[in-house]
């Protein structure tokens, strides 16, 4: 699948842009172009971005707003010139990109699918026979006929998807498409994906959705800043990028003030380590937690626990209370925990740990505090944990 010539092959890219955010700059940077001269203020979008894509791979690209993702693809399908570098594509290109792109608003989309499939040299008798195919993909009736103006957000996905899936491009480009529309058409256009892929085509996905980038793709890019972060397997790219979010998300909520709280966190640590995010636990690792909680008025407070997946998703939860546990005093107002997960029978992903430190009798809450953790790993299992399934063979069970 990986050898010969490679179907997309991008070296040393980078996009720069002038700064034209007062009316001097914008002045200064026409009268460089007008002295046919590179503007001598820019900002650098993207740079040093390079990889391949053989036929048959599928490759996302993952980031946060504002990464050059977009930037990357529109570099990729000559929609915008690179400042540097250089972009090859051997075979047909389709792409999915900004919602409605190439579609006239003012005219039909019955016309605008001529329109499409003719810049993709579709015309005359193919063009023909594919219209009803396209028409029963996207599935949007009568106003197949009417202006694109008038469609919906889902329907201008749902027409643009079934020009591209009549096409059957080579390599297919989409930015963030199966987040717009309803929740079946999503599960159709993953479909043809799937077998898109299954015949041998390649696909670039840009995409917010982690699910979606590791049910679809095999590798993964990380961009941050405009520049490669990461490139390689789709699951050690993706949760190296998720736990970076996780690391992110609790430096801004650690800053709590804990001095004014009658009870309190002081210290956590996860198996031996004062760390913010514990990285590298496999499944059915083991996750040992100690934590000392600060009690102004020197009476044993109650521990409140949980775990809940990266985006909140809650999991499990207990308080200490239930389970008859009194903290060993540390003196002076402090009171320590222990405890121990084992096995952690979750998959792969990135998680948090909550902490809430009450008061003695189990009745207000002071304060959350949390940590991140890991679980590394290939899974195409669904959901959060792995049950003891054990498929049955109806010849011998």
């Amino acid at each position: 699948m990986s050898g010969g010539r490679p179907l997309l092959c991008v070296r040393d890219l980078g996009k720069r842009y002038p700064v034209v955010g007062q009316r001097r700059d914008r002045l200064r940077a026409l009268w460089d172009i007008a002295r046919g001269r590179p503007p001598e203020r820019t900002v650098p979008v993207l740079s040093g971005i390079g990889f391949k894509v053989h036929r048959g791979e599928s490759l996302a690209i993952i980031g946060v707003n504002g990464a050059g993702k977009s930037t990357l693809l529109k570099l990729i399908t000559g929609v915008l010139t690179p400042s540097t570098g250089s972009v090859e594509v051997n075979g047909s290109v389709a792409a999915l990109l900004e919602l409605g792109a190439g579609f006239h608003a003012e005219h039909s989309g019955r016309d605008n699918v001529r329109m499409a499939a003719a810049l993709h040299g579709l015309t005359g008798a193919a063009l023909e026979a594919k219209l009803p195919e396209i028409e029963a993909f996207a599935e949007i009736g009568h106003y197949i006929d009417e202006p694109v103006k008038h469609y919906s957000s889902g329907m201008v996905v749902r027409l643009g998807f079934a020009v591209v899936a009549a096409l059957k491009p080579d390599l297919l480009i989409t930015d963030e498409v199966l987040a717009v529309g309803d929740e079946s058409f999503q599960k159709k256009c993953i479909a043809w994906l799937d077998g898109y892929l299954a015949d041998g085509g390649t696909l670039l996905l840009v995409s917010h959705s982690m699910f979606h980038v590791q049910k679809l793709c095999r590798r993964a890019l990380w961009l941050h800043k405009g520049k490669l972060q990461a490139l390689g397997d789709v699951f050690e790219v993706s949760q190296r990028y998720l736990a970076w979010h996780e690391r992110r998300h609790l430096a801004e909520a650690d800053a709590r003030v804990a001095a004014g709280l009658d009870y309190s966190i002081a210290e956590v640590m996860l198996n031996g380590e004062s760390t913010r995010t514990l990285d590298g636990l496999a499944m059915g690792d083991g996750l040992r937690v100690e934590t000392i909680l600060r009690a102004r008025d020197g009476r044993p407070p109650v521990l409140a626990m949980g775990v809940v997946r990266a985006d909140g998703t809650p999991i499990y939860g207990t308080v200490s209370e239930v389970a008859g546990i009194v903290p060993f005093d540390l003196g002076e107002g402090r009171f320590r925990f222990r405890f121990e997960i084992a096995p952690l029978e979750l998959l792969p992903g990135n998680y948090r740990l909550r902490l809430h430190p009450m008061d003695p009798e189990g009745l207000r809450l002071f304060e959350t505090v949390e940590r991140g953790f890991s679980i590394r790993g290939q899974s195409r299992e669904l959901g959060l944990v792995r049950l003891p399934l054990r498929w049955l063979d109806d010849a011998n069970d």
